[in-house]
């Protein structure tokens, strides 16, 4: 089957970066569905991944954690799915990606794909939906209902991927949505999902939520750095308020600078339940579930914003070097094989 996958952790300007490769078709355990994957999205994830570091692979690693196919073959003790569905899934970061023909997902991190999508658009959402969901409704503790209608959230990086669907779902909750935003074309993106108030995340915010009326925030769901965001969210929770930070922290964080206001801070991996294989792995396809439904009642939209053509290295290639740019906007989609 044809893949793309590294050899070698090298820049991205290096050929040999990523790699179009043949690779043997794998056989499904127990649990897995077996994928002819249609498309494919890139996050910030794949770089950090692929990033260079003094380690070669043998065989050759394929990255990949956004996927949507066709179910073509399923494990002996399978029980959702047939073959022919239409999928939407990340997986897990412990096994090979999905920057394969063929891949292997455990069933209970796959969902239907939304109806009315297509496979690209489809692929741009799994991740960023799981990661959005659960930070912003399991750590934060959001009604996804609306019984916290009214509340506001703060969104570090508004239109980034993640914060993309950040802003849909806490609208979709009844949240007053305030995101960051830099440049008119991701205040714009954002403004379209439903941002409610935009800030600027290159100057000051305090003095900026002072004038649209803010003094605190209940909630605040960081996506960018959390270390260089500390103080500034510390300064903006609300007494008993909550923050959620999806970014590793190069260094230590001072929690007593949250303990005054008896505030929360939890972190967010979508990847953990995979990782840890919990007992409740199959929340994630529940959540990727009703995603689908949100998108298919028009609650929500997908995040796709760039599609760089079939998957292929020299494409990926391109759609890694978008995301280090650090001007991608939304989600980054490639779709078939050449």
């Amino acid at each position: 089957m044809h893949a793309v996958g590294v050899h070698r952790y090298l820049p991205i300007e290096h050929p040999e970066s990523l790699l179009d490769l043949q690779l043997p078709e794998p056989a499904p355990r127990p649990r897995d569905l077996r994928v002819r994957v249609c498309a494919v999205a890139v996050n910030p994830v794949d770089v950090k991944v692929r990033a260079p570091k003094p380690r070669v692979e043998s065989p050759p690693r394929v990255l990949g954690w956004d996927a949507a196919g066709i179910v073509e073959a399923v494990g002996a003790d399978v029980t959702v799915f047939r073959p022919g569905d239409k999928v939407y899934y990340a997986g897990s970061i412990a096994r090979p990606g999905s920057n394969a023909e063929v891949h292997l997902v455990d069933e209970r991190l796959a969902a239907p794909m939304p109806r009315s999508l297509g496979f690209a658009d489809a692929a741009a959402l799994p991740l960023t939906s799981l990661t959005a969901w659960e930070g912003l409704f399991e750590r934060l503790g959001v009604d996804p209902e609306g019984r916290d209608a009214g509340s506001t959230v703060l969104v570090l990086g508004g239109a980034g991927g993640v914060g993309s669907m950040v802003v849909q779902l806490a609208k979709a909750a009844g949240l007053r949505v305030v995101a960051t935003a830099s440049r008119e074309e991701s205040r714009a993106w954002a403004r379209s999902l439903g941002a409610d108030v935009l800030v600027d995340h290159r100057a000051p915010l305090r003095p900026q939520l002072e004038a649209a009326g803010i003094q605190h925030v209940e909630l605040i769901f960081d996506t960018q750095s959390t270390e260089a965001w500390w103080d500034t969210m510390a300064d903006l929770v609300a007494p008993r308020g909550r923050i959620v930070g999806i970014v590793e922290a190069k260094e230590p964080l001072d929690l007593g600078k949250l303990m005054s206001k008896s505030a929360t801070f939890a972190w967010e991996l979508m990847f953990t339940r995979s990782l840890y294989e919990t007992a409740d792995m199959a929340a994630q396809r529940a959540i990727l579930t009703r995603v689908a439904a949100w998108v298919d009642e028009g609650r929500v939209r997908t995040t796709r914003r760039e599609h760089f053509g079939q998957i292929s290295a020299a494409n990926l290639r391109a759609a890694h070097a978008r995301i280090e740019s650090g001007q991608a906007v939304g989600k980054l989609v490639l779709e078939g094989w050449g």
